[in-house]
């Protein structure tokens, strides 16, 4: 059953209602002790590449040559003929995005944030250049892309989630999250928060915190919910809207905290958390 779908009998429904249990309890609670510490070594070790509180100097390389497939190419990118890597930061994806949707260029919007988010995992005829020239071939690709930043700019994050959910062969959550969090940043002001990028990286940290929380409460003792909501991939709109208010309110707590910049963007605590670590040390 997805979530929220009210399609699983009086089993589905109690798996649920334990779900929103321990969802209620991580609102709650919102970061462990655990979690700030670690976070704030990161901060330590990190804090003079983020000067102004927001990850927009966070780079990625990647090889130009290896997409050479791909049209169209966005112009922040290095030319694909170029030999040798290359490096991108999130500040220019965003600006790329920004002029793509500017011109309603939605597969060059894609195009840098999809490459962005592979980098040096692309590989030549591999699953990065390969899958996105999958991609961009389908036929109502610019439709769905549309679909999605109307629906947010009018509606918000979890509409334009569910507008893309399914819609493009190829084209899951973790990388149509990274469109919309590119696009959430091109937009004037959004309905409601922002997107943020939810991968499966993001989604263990999140897992292994609702576990936790699980065991502490008693809503999830074998941990099961957890990893039920908190799967590898293809989460609910419920749970990318779960995810959003989680992210935005610890990063309201994170604000206060003296190993942490005040007021840094949501965005930088979705980046410390997929860099950070914390399970091996408890």
């Amino acid at each position: 059953m997805n979530e929220q779908d009210g399609q699983d009998g009086q089993d589905g429904q109690g798996r649920q209602e334990r779900a929103d249990a321990v969802d209620r309890q991580m609102a709650a609670r919102l970061l462990p002790d655990a979690v700030v510490r670690a976070l704030g070594r990161w901060w330590e070790v990190n804090a003079s590449a983020y000067p102004d509180g927001t990850p927009g100097t966070h780079s990625v390389r990647y090889t130009p040559g290896r997409w050479a497939q791909i049209t169209p190419w966005p112009e922040a990118l290095a030319p694909a003929s170029a030999g040798g890597d290359a490096a991108v930061s999130r500040a220019e994806v965003a600006s790329a995005v920004t002029d793509a949707l500017r011109r309603e260029a939605f597969r060059e919007a894609l195009v840098a944030t999809y490459v962005w988010g592979k980098g040096k995992r692309g590989t030549p005829g591999g699953s990065g250049p390969a899958t996105l020239h999958k991609i961009l071939a389908f036929d109502g690709l610019d439709s769905a892309l549309a679909t999605a930043v109307t629906a947010l700019r009018e509606h918000g994050a979890p509409q334009a989630y569910a507008a893309l959910q399914g819609q493009v062969p190829g084209l899951g959550p973790a990388f149509f999250t990274k469109f919309l969090y590119f696009t959430g940043i091109a937009l004037p002001p959004v309905h409601g928060v922002r997107p943020l990028i939810l991968d499966r990286v993001l989604s263990r940290r999140l897992r292994w915190m609702a576990a936790a929380v699980g065991r502490e409460s008693g809503h999830d003792v074998d941990g099961s919910v957890a990893a039920w909501v908190w799967s590898n991939g293809n989460w609910s709109p419920h749970r990318y809207q779960v995810y959003l208010s989680f992210m935005h309110a610890a990063a309201n707590q994170l604000a206060a905290d003296e190993g942490w910049p005040s007021g840094a963007s949501p965005d930088l605590l979705e980046c410390a958390l997929f860099n950070a670590a914390w399970e091996a040390s408890g």
